[in-house]
């Protein structure tokens, strides 16, 4: 999302620059594509570093930024602070999770929300989050109501778009008849996507549709993951599980999907879903986060942890007659313009900088 929004965000109004705190990642060379200046500052995870709080203030202060806006928790707490000591007159929080559970979340992650939700009456001008879930949430954790605003994340309608070719051409490269069905999972392997649980559904699903494979796309969904290898081969899926990986091509592989499933135990504005949306792909989704709200009613929604709900909801949306499938996969994309278009948010965005430091 935040490529998203320097790739739109007016340069006539606006001259971005991005801090991180650890190092580019995977992100930073298309960022510095975009024209817009990187800076890394190699801050250890789960170390903290006072010198490295001040050496980004000072960067602060030479960059002169009038606006700081900082995204998610970690970043909140020392790039707040360090705004602060450099003068900077507004500074923007950044919300983007909604689950904190003990077995979850990382125990200094819960540290720094404690802090957060302590300092957000002084040190942010305003919080922003992409979901009206992660704001209650907070709210209740102790941050400053009054100081949280909802901007839903973008999603861009040319290129994640129904594409029939793409339809045709991965299940070719999967090596599969053209009308085999297809389920997506797309996200890295993280606990709070909750894959093991995708699995079980699926592994219940496969009883009654053997017909139907399952497309596996993100950081560590490959076959080095041997806990979920293991995983499918309980479940008795393993011929029929494709391991991707991370892709170029998410868009590609969404358009080539029957469905879209979220296991999540966690999430606050999935993107998947949008993007899946937008594609025309319906989506089967745990009640986690927005994402409810997002899919309306152009998909399935259960309760977060009911596999068994999951596996019924992603067989319903597969047994549709072909009507009644081309128009959900109509309403999805349709929901995805009316209320998620990628410039409408960067708009909001823009209206929202310039109202809080009265920036014209």
């Amino acid at each position: 999302m935040l490529v998203k929004l320097l790739e739109r965000l007016d340069r006539a109004s606006f001259s971005p620059q991005v801090i991180s705190l650890t190092t580019e990642g995977e992100l930073g060379p298309r960022i510095r594509e975009l024209g817009v200046c990187v800076h890394a500052l190699g801050m250890q995870p789960g170390r903290p570093d006072p010198a490295a709080v001040w050496q980004l203030s000072r960067l602060l202060r030479r960059t002169a930024a009038d606006v700081v806006q900082t995204w998610m928790y970690h970043a909140d707490l020392v790039g707040g602070i360090a705004a602060r000591l450099a003068g900077v007159p507004t500074v923007v929080w950044g919300i983007r999770n909604t689950n904190l559970d003990p077995d979850k979340t990382q125990p200094m992650t819960r540290r720094v929300v404690g802090l957060c939700s302590k300092l957000s009456p002084w040190v942010p001008t305003g919080i922003l989050t992409c979901s009206e879930t992660a704001r209650d949430i907070h709210v209740a954790r102790g941050y400053l109501a009054g100081k949280i605003t909802v901007i839903p994340n973008g999603f861009d309608l040319e290129r994640f778009i129904p594409d029939p070719g793409a339809r045709a051409s991965v299940r070719s490269e999967l090596g599969l008849t053209a009308d085999t069905p297809l389920i997506g999972i797309v996200g890295r392997h993280d606990p709070l996507k909750n894959h093991a649980g995708f699995v079980a559904a699926v592994g219940q699903l496969h009883r009654s549709r053997p017909d139907v494979h399952f497309v596996l796309v993100g950081r560590g969904l490959d076959r080095e993951n041997t806990v979920l290898l293991n995983a499918a081969s309980v479940a008795g899926v393993t011929d029929r599980m494709h391991w991707l990986g991370q892709r170029g091509d998410v868009p590609r592989l969404m358009a080539a999907f029957d469905v879209l499933a979220s296991s999540s135990f966690g999430e606050a504005f999935p993107n998947v879903l949008g993007e899946a949306m937008a594609c025309g792909v319906p989506c089967a989704v745990t009640d986690v986060g927005d994402s409810a709200a997002i899919v309306g009613d152009t998909g399935a929604v259960v309760r977060s942890g009911d596999m068994e709900g999951l596996a019924a909801a992603l067989a319903a949306l597969l047994a549709e007659d072909p009507s009644a499938r081309a128009g959900r996969a109509a309403r999805a994309r349709r929901r995805v313009q009316e209320c998620f278009e990628i410039g409408q948010i960067a708009h909001r965005y823009e209206a929202y900088y310039q109202q809080l430091a009265k920036i014209y």
